[in-house]
């Protein structure tokens, strides 16, 4: 009976701690007739180490011997212009591609015959292909991790603490942005004692938010000819720049208030929406925390804000620019982000072989509409 072969390099992106399967992701794939090979060092900045994946069933090689067995490459970003060379002619590629922000990557290594498999393609509207969700699953990590960064950098409490000296009032933090990265920077928010307060651009998402213990802030929302909110793919629209602006408008006043304000909002494939202003930034008091989970080269929700870069600006307000938040609980994310692509190599292998069909409504995502 045949066997499909995959195998793990070390991510080369520099700062990235990820891996792309875990020792606990190996032996499933081994029960499931998979064969899996690790690049010797793969997982230790995660804390794996090579006798982990050894005594899990991977053999451990070099990446030369890996490009050259694998019948299919699994990583985490994308890979750099010297790791996408040694892919070869027939082999799949599997990860966080972004081929949106790397379209010349995913047209040269098709061009080479290389098959691409992009997990950020996933439409979040397909119920069945919910464990295959990579996007979900390392923005719960970031999420939690916003938060914490925040009271970090924050030099105050966070909850209400009544001690002999007195009472400290919480926390006031915003979260703008209601989704997966939002909800769990609200949950972890508020199990560190502040108090929350969230918005998103799609007034369903209300719900989400109060359920959590958060007050949902009421904002005037786009007119309804415009269709506020609605959600294409399982994710909110972009606005139009009118909405834009209206919308940071209302925002403002609400930011000056804040002690902390994490910003989770992104729109798949296109320049995060500008929702801090500079201005909004002046207005907020010295000590207060900025934490933008959007932070990208392509911008983010706060102005000025970079990423993996910290600035304490002139008026005393910390500006985080989280750009990499899962990699810095690589551990976590790591074993999240190996569940979505067992979960995915199950769906793909069939009888020993790795079958791409583009009738199946989720290859045809992952692939961008491309045949094998």
């Amino acid at each position: 009976m045949a066997t499909v072969t995959v195998g793990v390099p070390r991510e080369r992106t520099p700062g990235e701690r990820r891996v792309a399967l875990v020792p606990e992701a190996v032996a499933l794939l081994r029960t499931a007739g998979i064969d899996v090979l690790i690049e010797t060092g793969a997982g230790s900045a995660a804390w794996f180490t090579d006798a982990d994946y050894t005594a899990a069933g991977a053999e451990t090689v070099p990446f030369d011997v890996l490009c050259a067995r694998a019948d299919a490459v699994l990583c985490v970003g994308p890979p750099d212009a010297d790791s996408a060379r040694a892919l070869r002619s027939g082999q799949t590629l599997v990860g966080l591609l972004e081929p949106a922000r790397h379209p010349g990557l995913v047209r040269d290594l098709r061009g080479r015959g290389v098959r691409t498999i992009s997990l950020d393609l996933l439409p979040r509207t397909l119920s069945r292909a919910q464990a295959m969700d990579a996007l979900t699953s390392q923005a719960n990590v970031a999420g939690y991790k916003a938060a914490l960064v925040a009271a970090e950098a924050y030099d105050r409490f966070l909850p209400m603490l009544t001690t002999a000296a007195g009472t400290t009032r919480p926390a006031q933090v915003l979260v703008l942005g209601a989704g997966v990265a939002g909800l769990q920077a609200i949950a972890t928010a508020r199990r560190l004692g502040a108090v929350v307060t969230a918005y998103d651009v799609r007034p369903a998402s209300r719900g989400e938010v109060e359920s959590l213990g958060a007050r949902f802030l009421d904002i005037p929302s786009p007119p309804p000819q415009e269709g506020p909110g609605i959600e294409r793919g399982g994710y909110a629209r972009e606005l139009t720049a009118g909405e834009q602006r209206a919308q940071r408008a209302a925002l403002d006043a609400h930011i000056a208030r804040c002690d902390i304000v994490i910003t989770t909002a992104q729109v798949p494939g296109r320049r995060p929406p500008l929702l801090v202003s500079r201005d909004a930034l002046k207005r907020m008091r010295p000590g207060s925390v900025v934490v933008d989970l959007a932070a990208s080269g392509s911008g983010g929700n706060v102005e000025g804000s970079e990423p993996d870069k910290t600035d304490v600006l002139e008026g005393g307000v910390t500006l985080i620019g989280a750009g990499r938040l899962p990699s810095a609980t690589a551990t976590a994310a790591s074993t999240a982000y190996a569940r979505n692509l067992v979960a995915l190599l199950r769906h793909l292998v069939r009888d020993g072989v790795l079958v791409l069909d583009p009738a199946d409504e989720i290859t045809a995502a992952l692939m961008g509409g491309d045949t094998p």
